[in-house]
């Protein structure tokens, strides 16, 4: 299974992190960049060639992060084939206060959407957490449901 992993400057420290941690759990990684920190980058400079080779290899994964890890997703969903998901961490409800496993939205994206990319919102996740998040969503397969096929074939 092949990774792929790009962000910006916001998340230039979670992606070197996780790009050790995957290493040492045995994925084949490629990094897509940024190769330094640079303050002054722009994410739709590394996240749209990683979509691209996302949407172009079958099997193939991407992690990206950013600030809130927002414009990477939108960025990432404009290349078709590519169905990128955002996760924030666990500690968000407050105002309508409806909180359970934060992390059921990992596995619905990947078991309903088959979700190939997951948009890591750095400002808002713990190592620990964007490391679990990476590890739930690259273990949790697609159901194949015949009713989520039909609606993924709509998207594109």
């Amino acid at each position: 299974m092949k990774i792929y992993l790009a962000t910006d400057h916001a998340g230039y420290e979670l992606k070197e992190k996780l790009k050790i941690y995957l290493s040492l759990l045995g994925y084949e990684i490629e990094d897509m960049g940024p190769y330094n920190y640079v303050a002054t980058d722009d994410y739709p400079d590394y996240i749209r060639p990683l979509a691209e080779r996302v949407a172009s290899e079958k099997g193939a994964f991407g992690i990206i992060s950013g600030k809130s890890g927002q414009g990477e997703a939108m960025c990432a969903n404009r290349v078709k084939g590519v169905r990128a998901a955002v996760f924030y961490g666990q500690e968000l409800p407050d105002v309508g206060e409806k909180k359970s496993d934060s992390f059921e939205i990992i596995k619905l994206a990947r078991e309903h959407n088959d979700a190939n990319v997951l948009s890591l919102g750095g400002n808002f996740i713990s190592e620990d957490e964007a490391k679990f998040a990476v590890e739930l969503f690259l273990s949790t397969k697609f159901s194949e449901d015949e009713r989520h096929i039909r609606r993924i074939k709509k998207l594109d």
